[in-house]
């Protein structure tokens, strides 16, 4: 190599490497952000816009761990070291490169998902589109792991065979947590709760419902407080649900008049107190 021949120091050659991929992520950062960026503004959608802004830190260090990896090269390392601190970079690299690429498919699904929810009336897209985010990394997750396990030259099919022995004691020992999923999802398709629903559980929780989520559901009482509750319960339970079928609500108001009252003007009263009533309970309730 022409390095080789300029500079003796092994040490020396890894440092202006190192420096020299510093240099170029800068370069890289400001193409990006100056003119990368620019031009997809220009386009018509923002899809370009958003995965240009997802994968900008992650590729630039990425090329970082690609200097890094060019660098220890350089160095004069025993045989055995120089390929274990190489493995080691090159799963940091292939972590890197499954997080762009969830970044990417994550942003992909976002925006078509968004667009899609908004065509429809229903709330059940838009809870959907929640799971999904979490099942796509799930899915990246494993895939990039099992990568991994056969770059280090790890069998994975023995490994499959136990995780499917094991898979059934861990299924005994996530009984509950396995519920909390299913139900979650169960109380999404049945569209029973969803985000914004005032709903009346039990004597001790009533409120708002937050999110519902993979495993558990937050629920904002009146006073502020925020109830997590697991979703395999949730699914069990009885909701009173003030929102379905449609906002309006009846409420009963039991009271009593002297004989010889004047009738309207008992009227106009109650009419008032009913008034004041309504406005006091929807300032509870809360946005």
């Amino acid at each position: 190599m022409v390095l080789e021949n300029l500079i003796v120091n092994n040490y020396l050659r890894a440092l202006i490497i190192l420096i020299a991929f510093f240099m170029i992520i800068k370069i890289i950062v400001f193409i990006i952000e100056k003119i990368v960026l620019r031009a997809a503004k220009k386009t018509k959608t923002e899809i370009d816009d958003k995965i240009i802004r997802k994968i900008n830190k992650p590729l630039s260090f990425l090329v970082l761990i690609i200097g890094v990896r060019i660098a220890i090269l350089e160095l004069s390392l025993k045989e055995d070291t120089a390929i274990t601190i190489s493995k080691i970079i090159s799963t940091i690299l292939i972590i890197f490169v499954f997080y762009l690429v969830y970044r990417v498919i994550d942003v992909l699904i976002e925006n078509w998902g968004r667009k899609w929810a908004k065509r429809t009336r229903s709330t059940l897209d838009d809870s959907l589109l929640n799971l999904s985010h979490r099942a796509i990394m799930i899915v990246v997750f494993v895939i990039a792991l099992l990568y991994i396990l056969n770059f280090w030259e790890i069998e994975i099919t023995p490994l499959l065979a136990s995780l499917g022995i094991a898979g059934i004691a861990v299924a005994f020992a996530l009984q509950s947590t396995l519920g909390n999923i299913f139900g979650g999802i169960s109380l999404i398709l049945d569209k029973r709760i969803k985000v914004g629903d005032v709903v009346f559980l039990d004597q001790d929780t009533k409120g708002t419902v937050l999110d519902v989520g993979l495993r558990s559901t937050k629920i904002r009482t009146f006073d502020n407080e925020v109830i997590i509750m697991p979703n395999g319960k949730l699914a069990d339970m009885k909701i009173q649900n003030i929102a379905l079928p449609d906002s309006k609500v009846r409420v009963v108001i039991p009271f009593s008049v002297a004989y010889g009252s004047d009738i309207n003007r008992v009227k106009k009263i109650v009419l008032n107190e009913i008034s004041k009533i309504t406005e006091q309970r929807f300032e509870s309730i809360g946005p």
